[in-house]
């Protein structure tokens, strides 16, 4: 697979963006990875709460099944 300049200049720029995230908020890779580790498992209930600047917020969850674990899985193993 052949990369242009263009494709190369935007994975440069991503991999720059996800460095500059992790020294803003250190620990959430080391969360992700403990929960990847040890919390994904059939019937884990997964909650999202977000809260904007001026209150608002927005909530929802989704417990995992089977086939969601097998996703997770093949994801992991690519």
């Amino acid at each position: 697979m052949d990369m242009n300049f263009n494709q190369l200049a935007m994975l440069q720029q991503l991999k720059a963006g996800i460095d500059r995230f992790r020294m803003n908020h250190p620990k959430f890779p080391l969360f992700l990875r403990a929960v990847s580790q040890e919390a994904l498992k059939e019937g884990t209930l997964i909650e999202i709460n977000v809260t904007t600047p001026d209150e608002k917020t927005y909530c929802t969850n989704i417990r995992l099944k089977p086939d969601d674990i097998e996703l997770i899985e093949a994801l992991k193993n690519k």
